[in-house]
């Protein structure tokens, strides 16, 4: 073949390839608002987990956010591609927390078993467990679209406690 007729073979050959990968997972724009108690919900970290499909495989990256003053957060990959893949994620929010800062489950006890007040300072995370553990089936399904309402209203563990 003549380098004139090579040419135009690539290009159609190249841009047939790139048509036909698709170019990975789509990713569209996730965001929405955390409330704890009615409340607006600050430093929860908000994370999206892909559900795998029938094939076993994750169809793309997990996603997370962290709320600001009015609850909100927006989704990013630890890539830095904003969004969410389309499609159904396991969710799990938890209260941000600081470097050696503690917090327990006050059905379990504290850290230390020595209970409320006793031992190790901590505090009560205000999200419940259910919200963050290994066992948590909180689910959202991103749609192909995107959507600014990933609302998550979460009652807390305090509620319904006297003051």
């Amino acid at each position: 073949m003549t380098r004139a007729r090579v040419a135009p073979v690539l290009a159609v050959a190249t841009a047939l390839a790139v048509a036909g990968c698709g170019g990975g997972p789509k990713y569209v724009s996730v965001s929405g608002v955390v409330t704890v108690d009615n409340q607006p919900y600050k430093n929860a970290v908000v994370s999206f987990q892909p559900v795998a499909g029938k094939d076993g495989l994750a169809p793309g990256r997990g996603s997370s956010g962290l709320t600001d003053e009015k609850g909100r957060f927006t989704l990013v990959t630890d890539e830095g591609v904003t969004g969410a893949v389309v499609g159904k994620h396991r969710v799990r929010i938890q209260t941000q927390r600081a470097a050696g800062e503690v917090f327990f489950d006050p059905s379990v006890g504290t850290p230390d078993n020595a209970g409320p007040g006793g031992g190790k300072k901590g505090q009560v995370d205000p999200i419940p467990v259910e919200w963050y553990s290994d066992k948590a089936v909180k689910e959202f399904e991103v749609p192909p679209g995107g959507t600014d309402r990933a609302d998550f209203a979460i009652t807390s563990v305090h509620a319904g406690q006297k003051k």
